[in-house]
């Protein structure tokens, strides 16, 4: 008996692969097509025009006209000073102010008319494309589809592209396009003392991070892990406290005996109907050194002078993951409530013959279910905490302030709110940008390595 195994290429190897094949496909096209097809290389749609696909063949040449269109009168000049964002600053001449290069303008329309021509590469490549498969067709006897037919596919078979055609522009516009511009922004000094248009902005490389990194005088190393692992532990207690509490609370009410149970249920529903930052500004006041906690405290002679819920960093940090189990339990609650529903009632009633104790079947039965069914739900809600602007700032906004941190943190500080102090505080764009690419990195990193280790991920057929 002999073992064969296949090798599995990696997706570099595929990558590779796929590009060859691509100019492999272009240069045989070009070599084996006709005078149409070959025209075509030139002017976008030629082909399809000729052969009388007057639809099709337009859509490719006006998408072609446009892209002329919009480099030659508006997007060429920006792309042009892309590799410098801009020499000419702007200066006074009698008086009058003459505007010079806009690094921010340059940035941003530049990396529009990148995108733009990757477009039309992309068109291009499907414009060769069609010609082969025409001539193939053409060569075979068969006819090619008419103008009419290719209308009507738009709303047929081709109705997924008409439909989704409007929000990937969407997409495009409002979410890649900004996250590339960060990107791009983390390898500039673009910050207080280089705002655009009387100051230029240029690119800096990879200074940006070294001083991220770097734990010298002017470095934000110290404050960056301080506060990475304050956001890590900050969303893994986030996280896990509220899970098990809203699990206890939704056992105990749903467990027999227990009377008002839709009351129980309605207070709890209650705290989400109220909307977030109330509750957090109130509580915020209520902690404050002369707010309602301390002061009834100290009429009672409980203490003599005020708790710093806020000014200790150590107790702000405490009392912001109590404050948070308050307002995740609800969620957690209701969850839990449904799905303990959901397990068969025969396998507690098997756990109760074979003579299981209540923590048994806990353990055994209920906790299993819940962790495989609500995996997902917990790798999304951490990675949520990682970012929960709203609990930091609308309790603390980040403070207390620490004389050790630098880049204006606080105390309390998630690398979000960190990155929202930069640029709102301290115009430092450029940090800000590493930061969220940090912010990015962190995310995707612990997202990935816990989805793979989910439950429901490596055994999807374990409860069925």
């Amino acid at each position: 008996m002999s073992n064969t195994s296949v090798e599995k290429k990696n997706p570099v190897s595929n990558f590779f692969e796929a590009i060859g094949n691509i100019f492999k496909e272009i240069g045989v096209t070009f070599v084996k097509g006709d005078w149409k097809t070959k025209i075509s290389y030139l002017v976008m749609g030629f082909g399809q025009i000729m052969r009388g696909q007057f639809l099709r063949g337009g859509m490719f040449l006006a998408i072609e006209a446009l892209f002329i269109w919009f480099v030659t009168t508006f997007g060429g000049k920006y792309f042009s000073k892309l590799n410098t964002l801009g020499v000419i600053e702007t200066y006074k001449k009698n008086r009058k102010t003459v505007y010079g290069d806009h690094s921010f303008l340059i940035l941003l329309f530049g990396l529009l008319t990148l995108f733009f021509i990757l477009f039309l590469v992309v068109c291009w490549y499907l414009n060769i494309r069609d010609n082969r498969k025409q001539e193939e067709l053409l060569r075979a006897g068969k006819k090619l589809p008419g103008n009419k037919a290719d209308f009507l596919s738009l709303f047929d078979s081709n109705f997924d592209k008409t439909l989704l055609a409007l929000p990937v522009a969407g997409v495009f516009a409002f979410t890649v396009l900004p996250i590339v511009f960060m990107i791009c922004v983390a390898f500039t000094n673009y910050d207080a003392t280089h705002q655009a248009p009387s100051k230029l902005f240029t690119w800096v490389g990879f200074e940006n991070f070294r001083s991220l990194f770097s734990f010298g005088t002017d470095g934000f190393g110290s404050t960056f892990l301080s506060i990475l692992l304050w956001t890590l532990v900050w969303a893994l207690l986030a996280t896990f406290i509220d899970y098990f509490l809203g699990i206890a609370v939704a056992l105990l009410i749903n467990k027999k005996g227990i009377r008002f149970k839709k009351f129980w249920r309605t207070c709890l529903v209650m705290t989400i109907a109220v909307p977030q930052f109330v509750s957090l500004l109130y509580v915020s006041k209520m902690f404050d050194n002369a707010g309602i906690i301390n002061g009834t405290l100290m009429k009672l002679g409980i203490i003599k002078s005020a708790i710093p819920f806020w000014t200790d960093p150590l107790l702000a940090k405490i009392t912001i993951v109590v404050v948070n189990i308050w307002i995740g339990i609800p969620y957690l609650m209701l969850m839990a409530t449904g799905l303990l529903m959901n397990i068969p009632a025969d396998l507690y009633e098997s756990a109760k013959i074979d003579g299981a104790t209540p923590w048994q079947m806990f353990r055994h039965i209920t906790m299993p279910y819940m962790l495989f069914v609500t995996g997902p739900y917990l790798l999304t809600s951490y990675t949520g905490n990682l970012n929960n602007f709203n609990v930091i700032y609308l309790l603390t906004g980040g403070g207390p302030k620490s004389m050790t941190y630098t880049g204006g943190a606080g105390g309390t500080d998630l690398l979000v709110t960190w990155l929202y102090k930069m640029t709102i505080n301290d115009t430092n764009y450029k940090m800000a940008a590493v930061i969220g690419i940090m912010v990015f990195v962190v995310t995707a990193v612990i997202s990935l390595v816990v989805y793979q280790m989910l439950p429901s991920v490596k055994d999807e057929e374990g409860f069925q």
